[in-house]
């Protein structure tokens, strides 16, 4: 696999932009980040740090920031034209943001779900074995090991283990989503960014996707933006509420939903606006 955090060297062998291939604590840490598209400031001075194994919903109004700022950390805004960022995203002791980070690199270890399921017009075999292919495994059981533990992790297995040649199209929604969370576990991140995943689900599949999530923070850290603050109640170990481009306020979700320290977050939170 891919390797982000290989230390860049200068000419004369030295060490290049702070840049270490050692793990450095256990957060993804964000400083001073602004995020412009044209004169749009979209998100204005993010400080915090995001605990790993882990899951940390976002929540917020439209338009707030918070997919923004999940697309940050795996570098996706750098595919809009016209989209700056300034600040740093630090996780394992490097800069994420650096323009010497490969982006395609650090996708290889933090994983995307999208608001609605994407499947590749390909078998569901093939679906979850593109990422591993597209990064050098061109062994047939290799690419079935990892196959069947990422659709088992994705808990998707016991409904797909006998149809693994038929199109991901013929899935049912709530099932595609999953085995798109499978694609991006085939390639073994470490983080796990989900922007609105059961926005497009029925509540049966918004229930397995929660399930899913609940199981996922014990191998990954996951991070969720979500519209709906009863999911980010339900599934997250940590919250932060956006509004206007700014973090008004990230703690413990039990804390940010029972005892918000700001009045915006309680106006929020208890449907005063929104």
């Amino acid at each position: 696999m891919l390797n982000i955090f290989k230390v860049l060297r200068s000419k004369d062998g030295s060490a290049e932009g702070g840049m270490t291939g050692q793990p450095t604590g256990d957060t993804m840490t964000i400083e001073d980040l602004n995020i412009s598209y044209g004169t749009n400031h979209a998100v204005k001075g993010i400080r915090m740090s995001i605990p790993l194994k882990s899951v940390t919903a976002f929540i917020g109004p439209s338009g707030c920031g918070k997919s923004t700022l999940l697309r940050a950390l795996n570098r996706m805004n750098d595919e809009i034209e016209g989209c700056r960022t300034e600040g740093a995203v630090t996780w394992k002791g490097v800069n994420i943001l650096d323009p010497k980070v490969d982006p395609v690199a650090l996708r290889s270890k933090v994983g995307m779900v999208f608001q609605k399921p994407n499947p590749f017009p390909k078998s569901i075999f093939d679906n979850v074995a593109y990422g591993p292919r597209i990064h050098g495994v061109a062994d047939r059981p290799e690419l079935e090991k990892i196959v069947e533990k990422a659709i088992k992790d994705a808990a998707l297995w016991d409904e797909v283990k006998d149809r693994m040649d038929e199109s991901a199209m013929g899935l049912s929604g709530g099932q595609q989503q999953r085995l798109c969370i499978a694609r991006a576990l085939a390639i073994e991140p470490e983080v796990i960014l989900m922007d609105e995943p059961c926005s497009a689900l029925d509540p049966i599949a918004t229930s397995k996707i929660e399930d899913l999530i609940e199981d996922l923070k014990k191998q990954y850290t996951v991070i969720i933006v979500t519209h709906n603050m009863q999911q980010a109640a339900r599934v997250s170990d940590f919250t932060g509420f956006m509004y206007l481009g700014e973090l008004i306020e990230f703690g413990d979700t039990e804390q940010i939903f029972q005892k918000p320290r700001e009045k915006l977050t309680e106006n929020y939170i208890t449907g005063r606006f929104g």
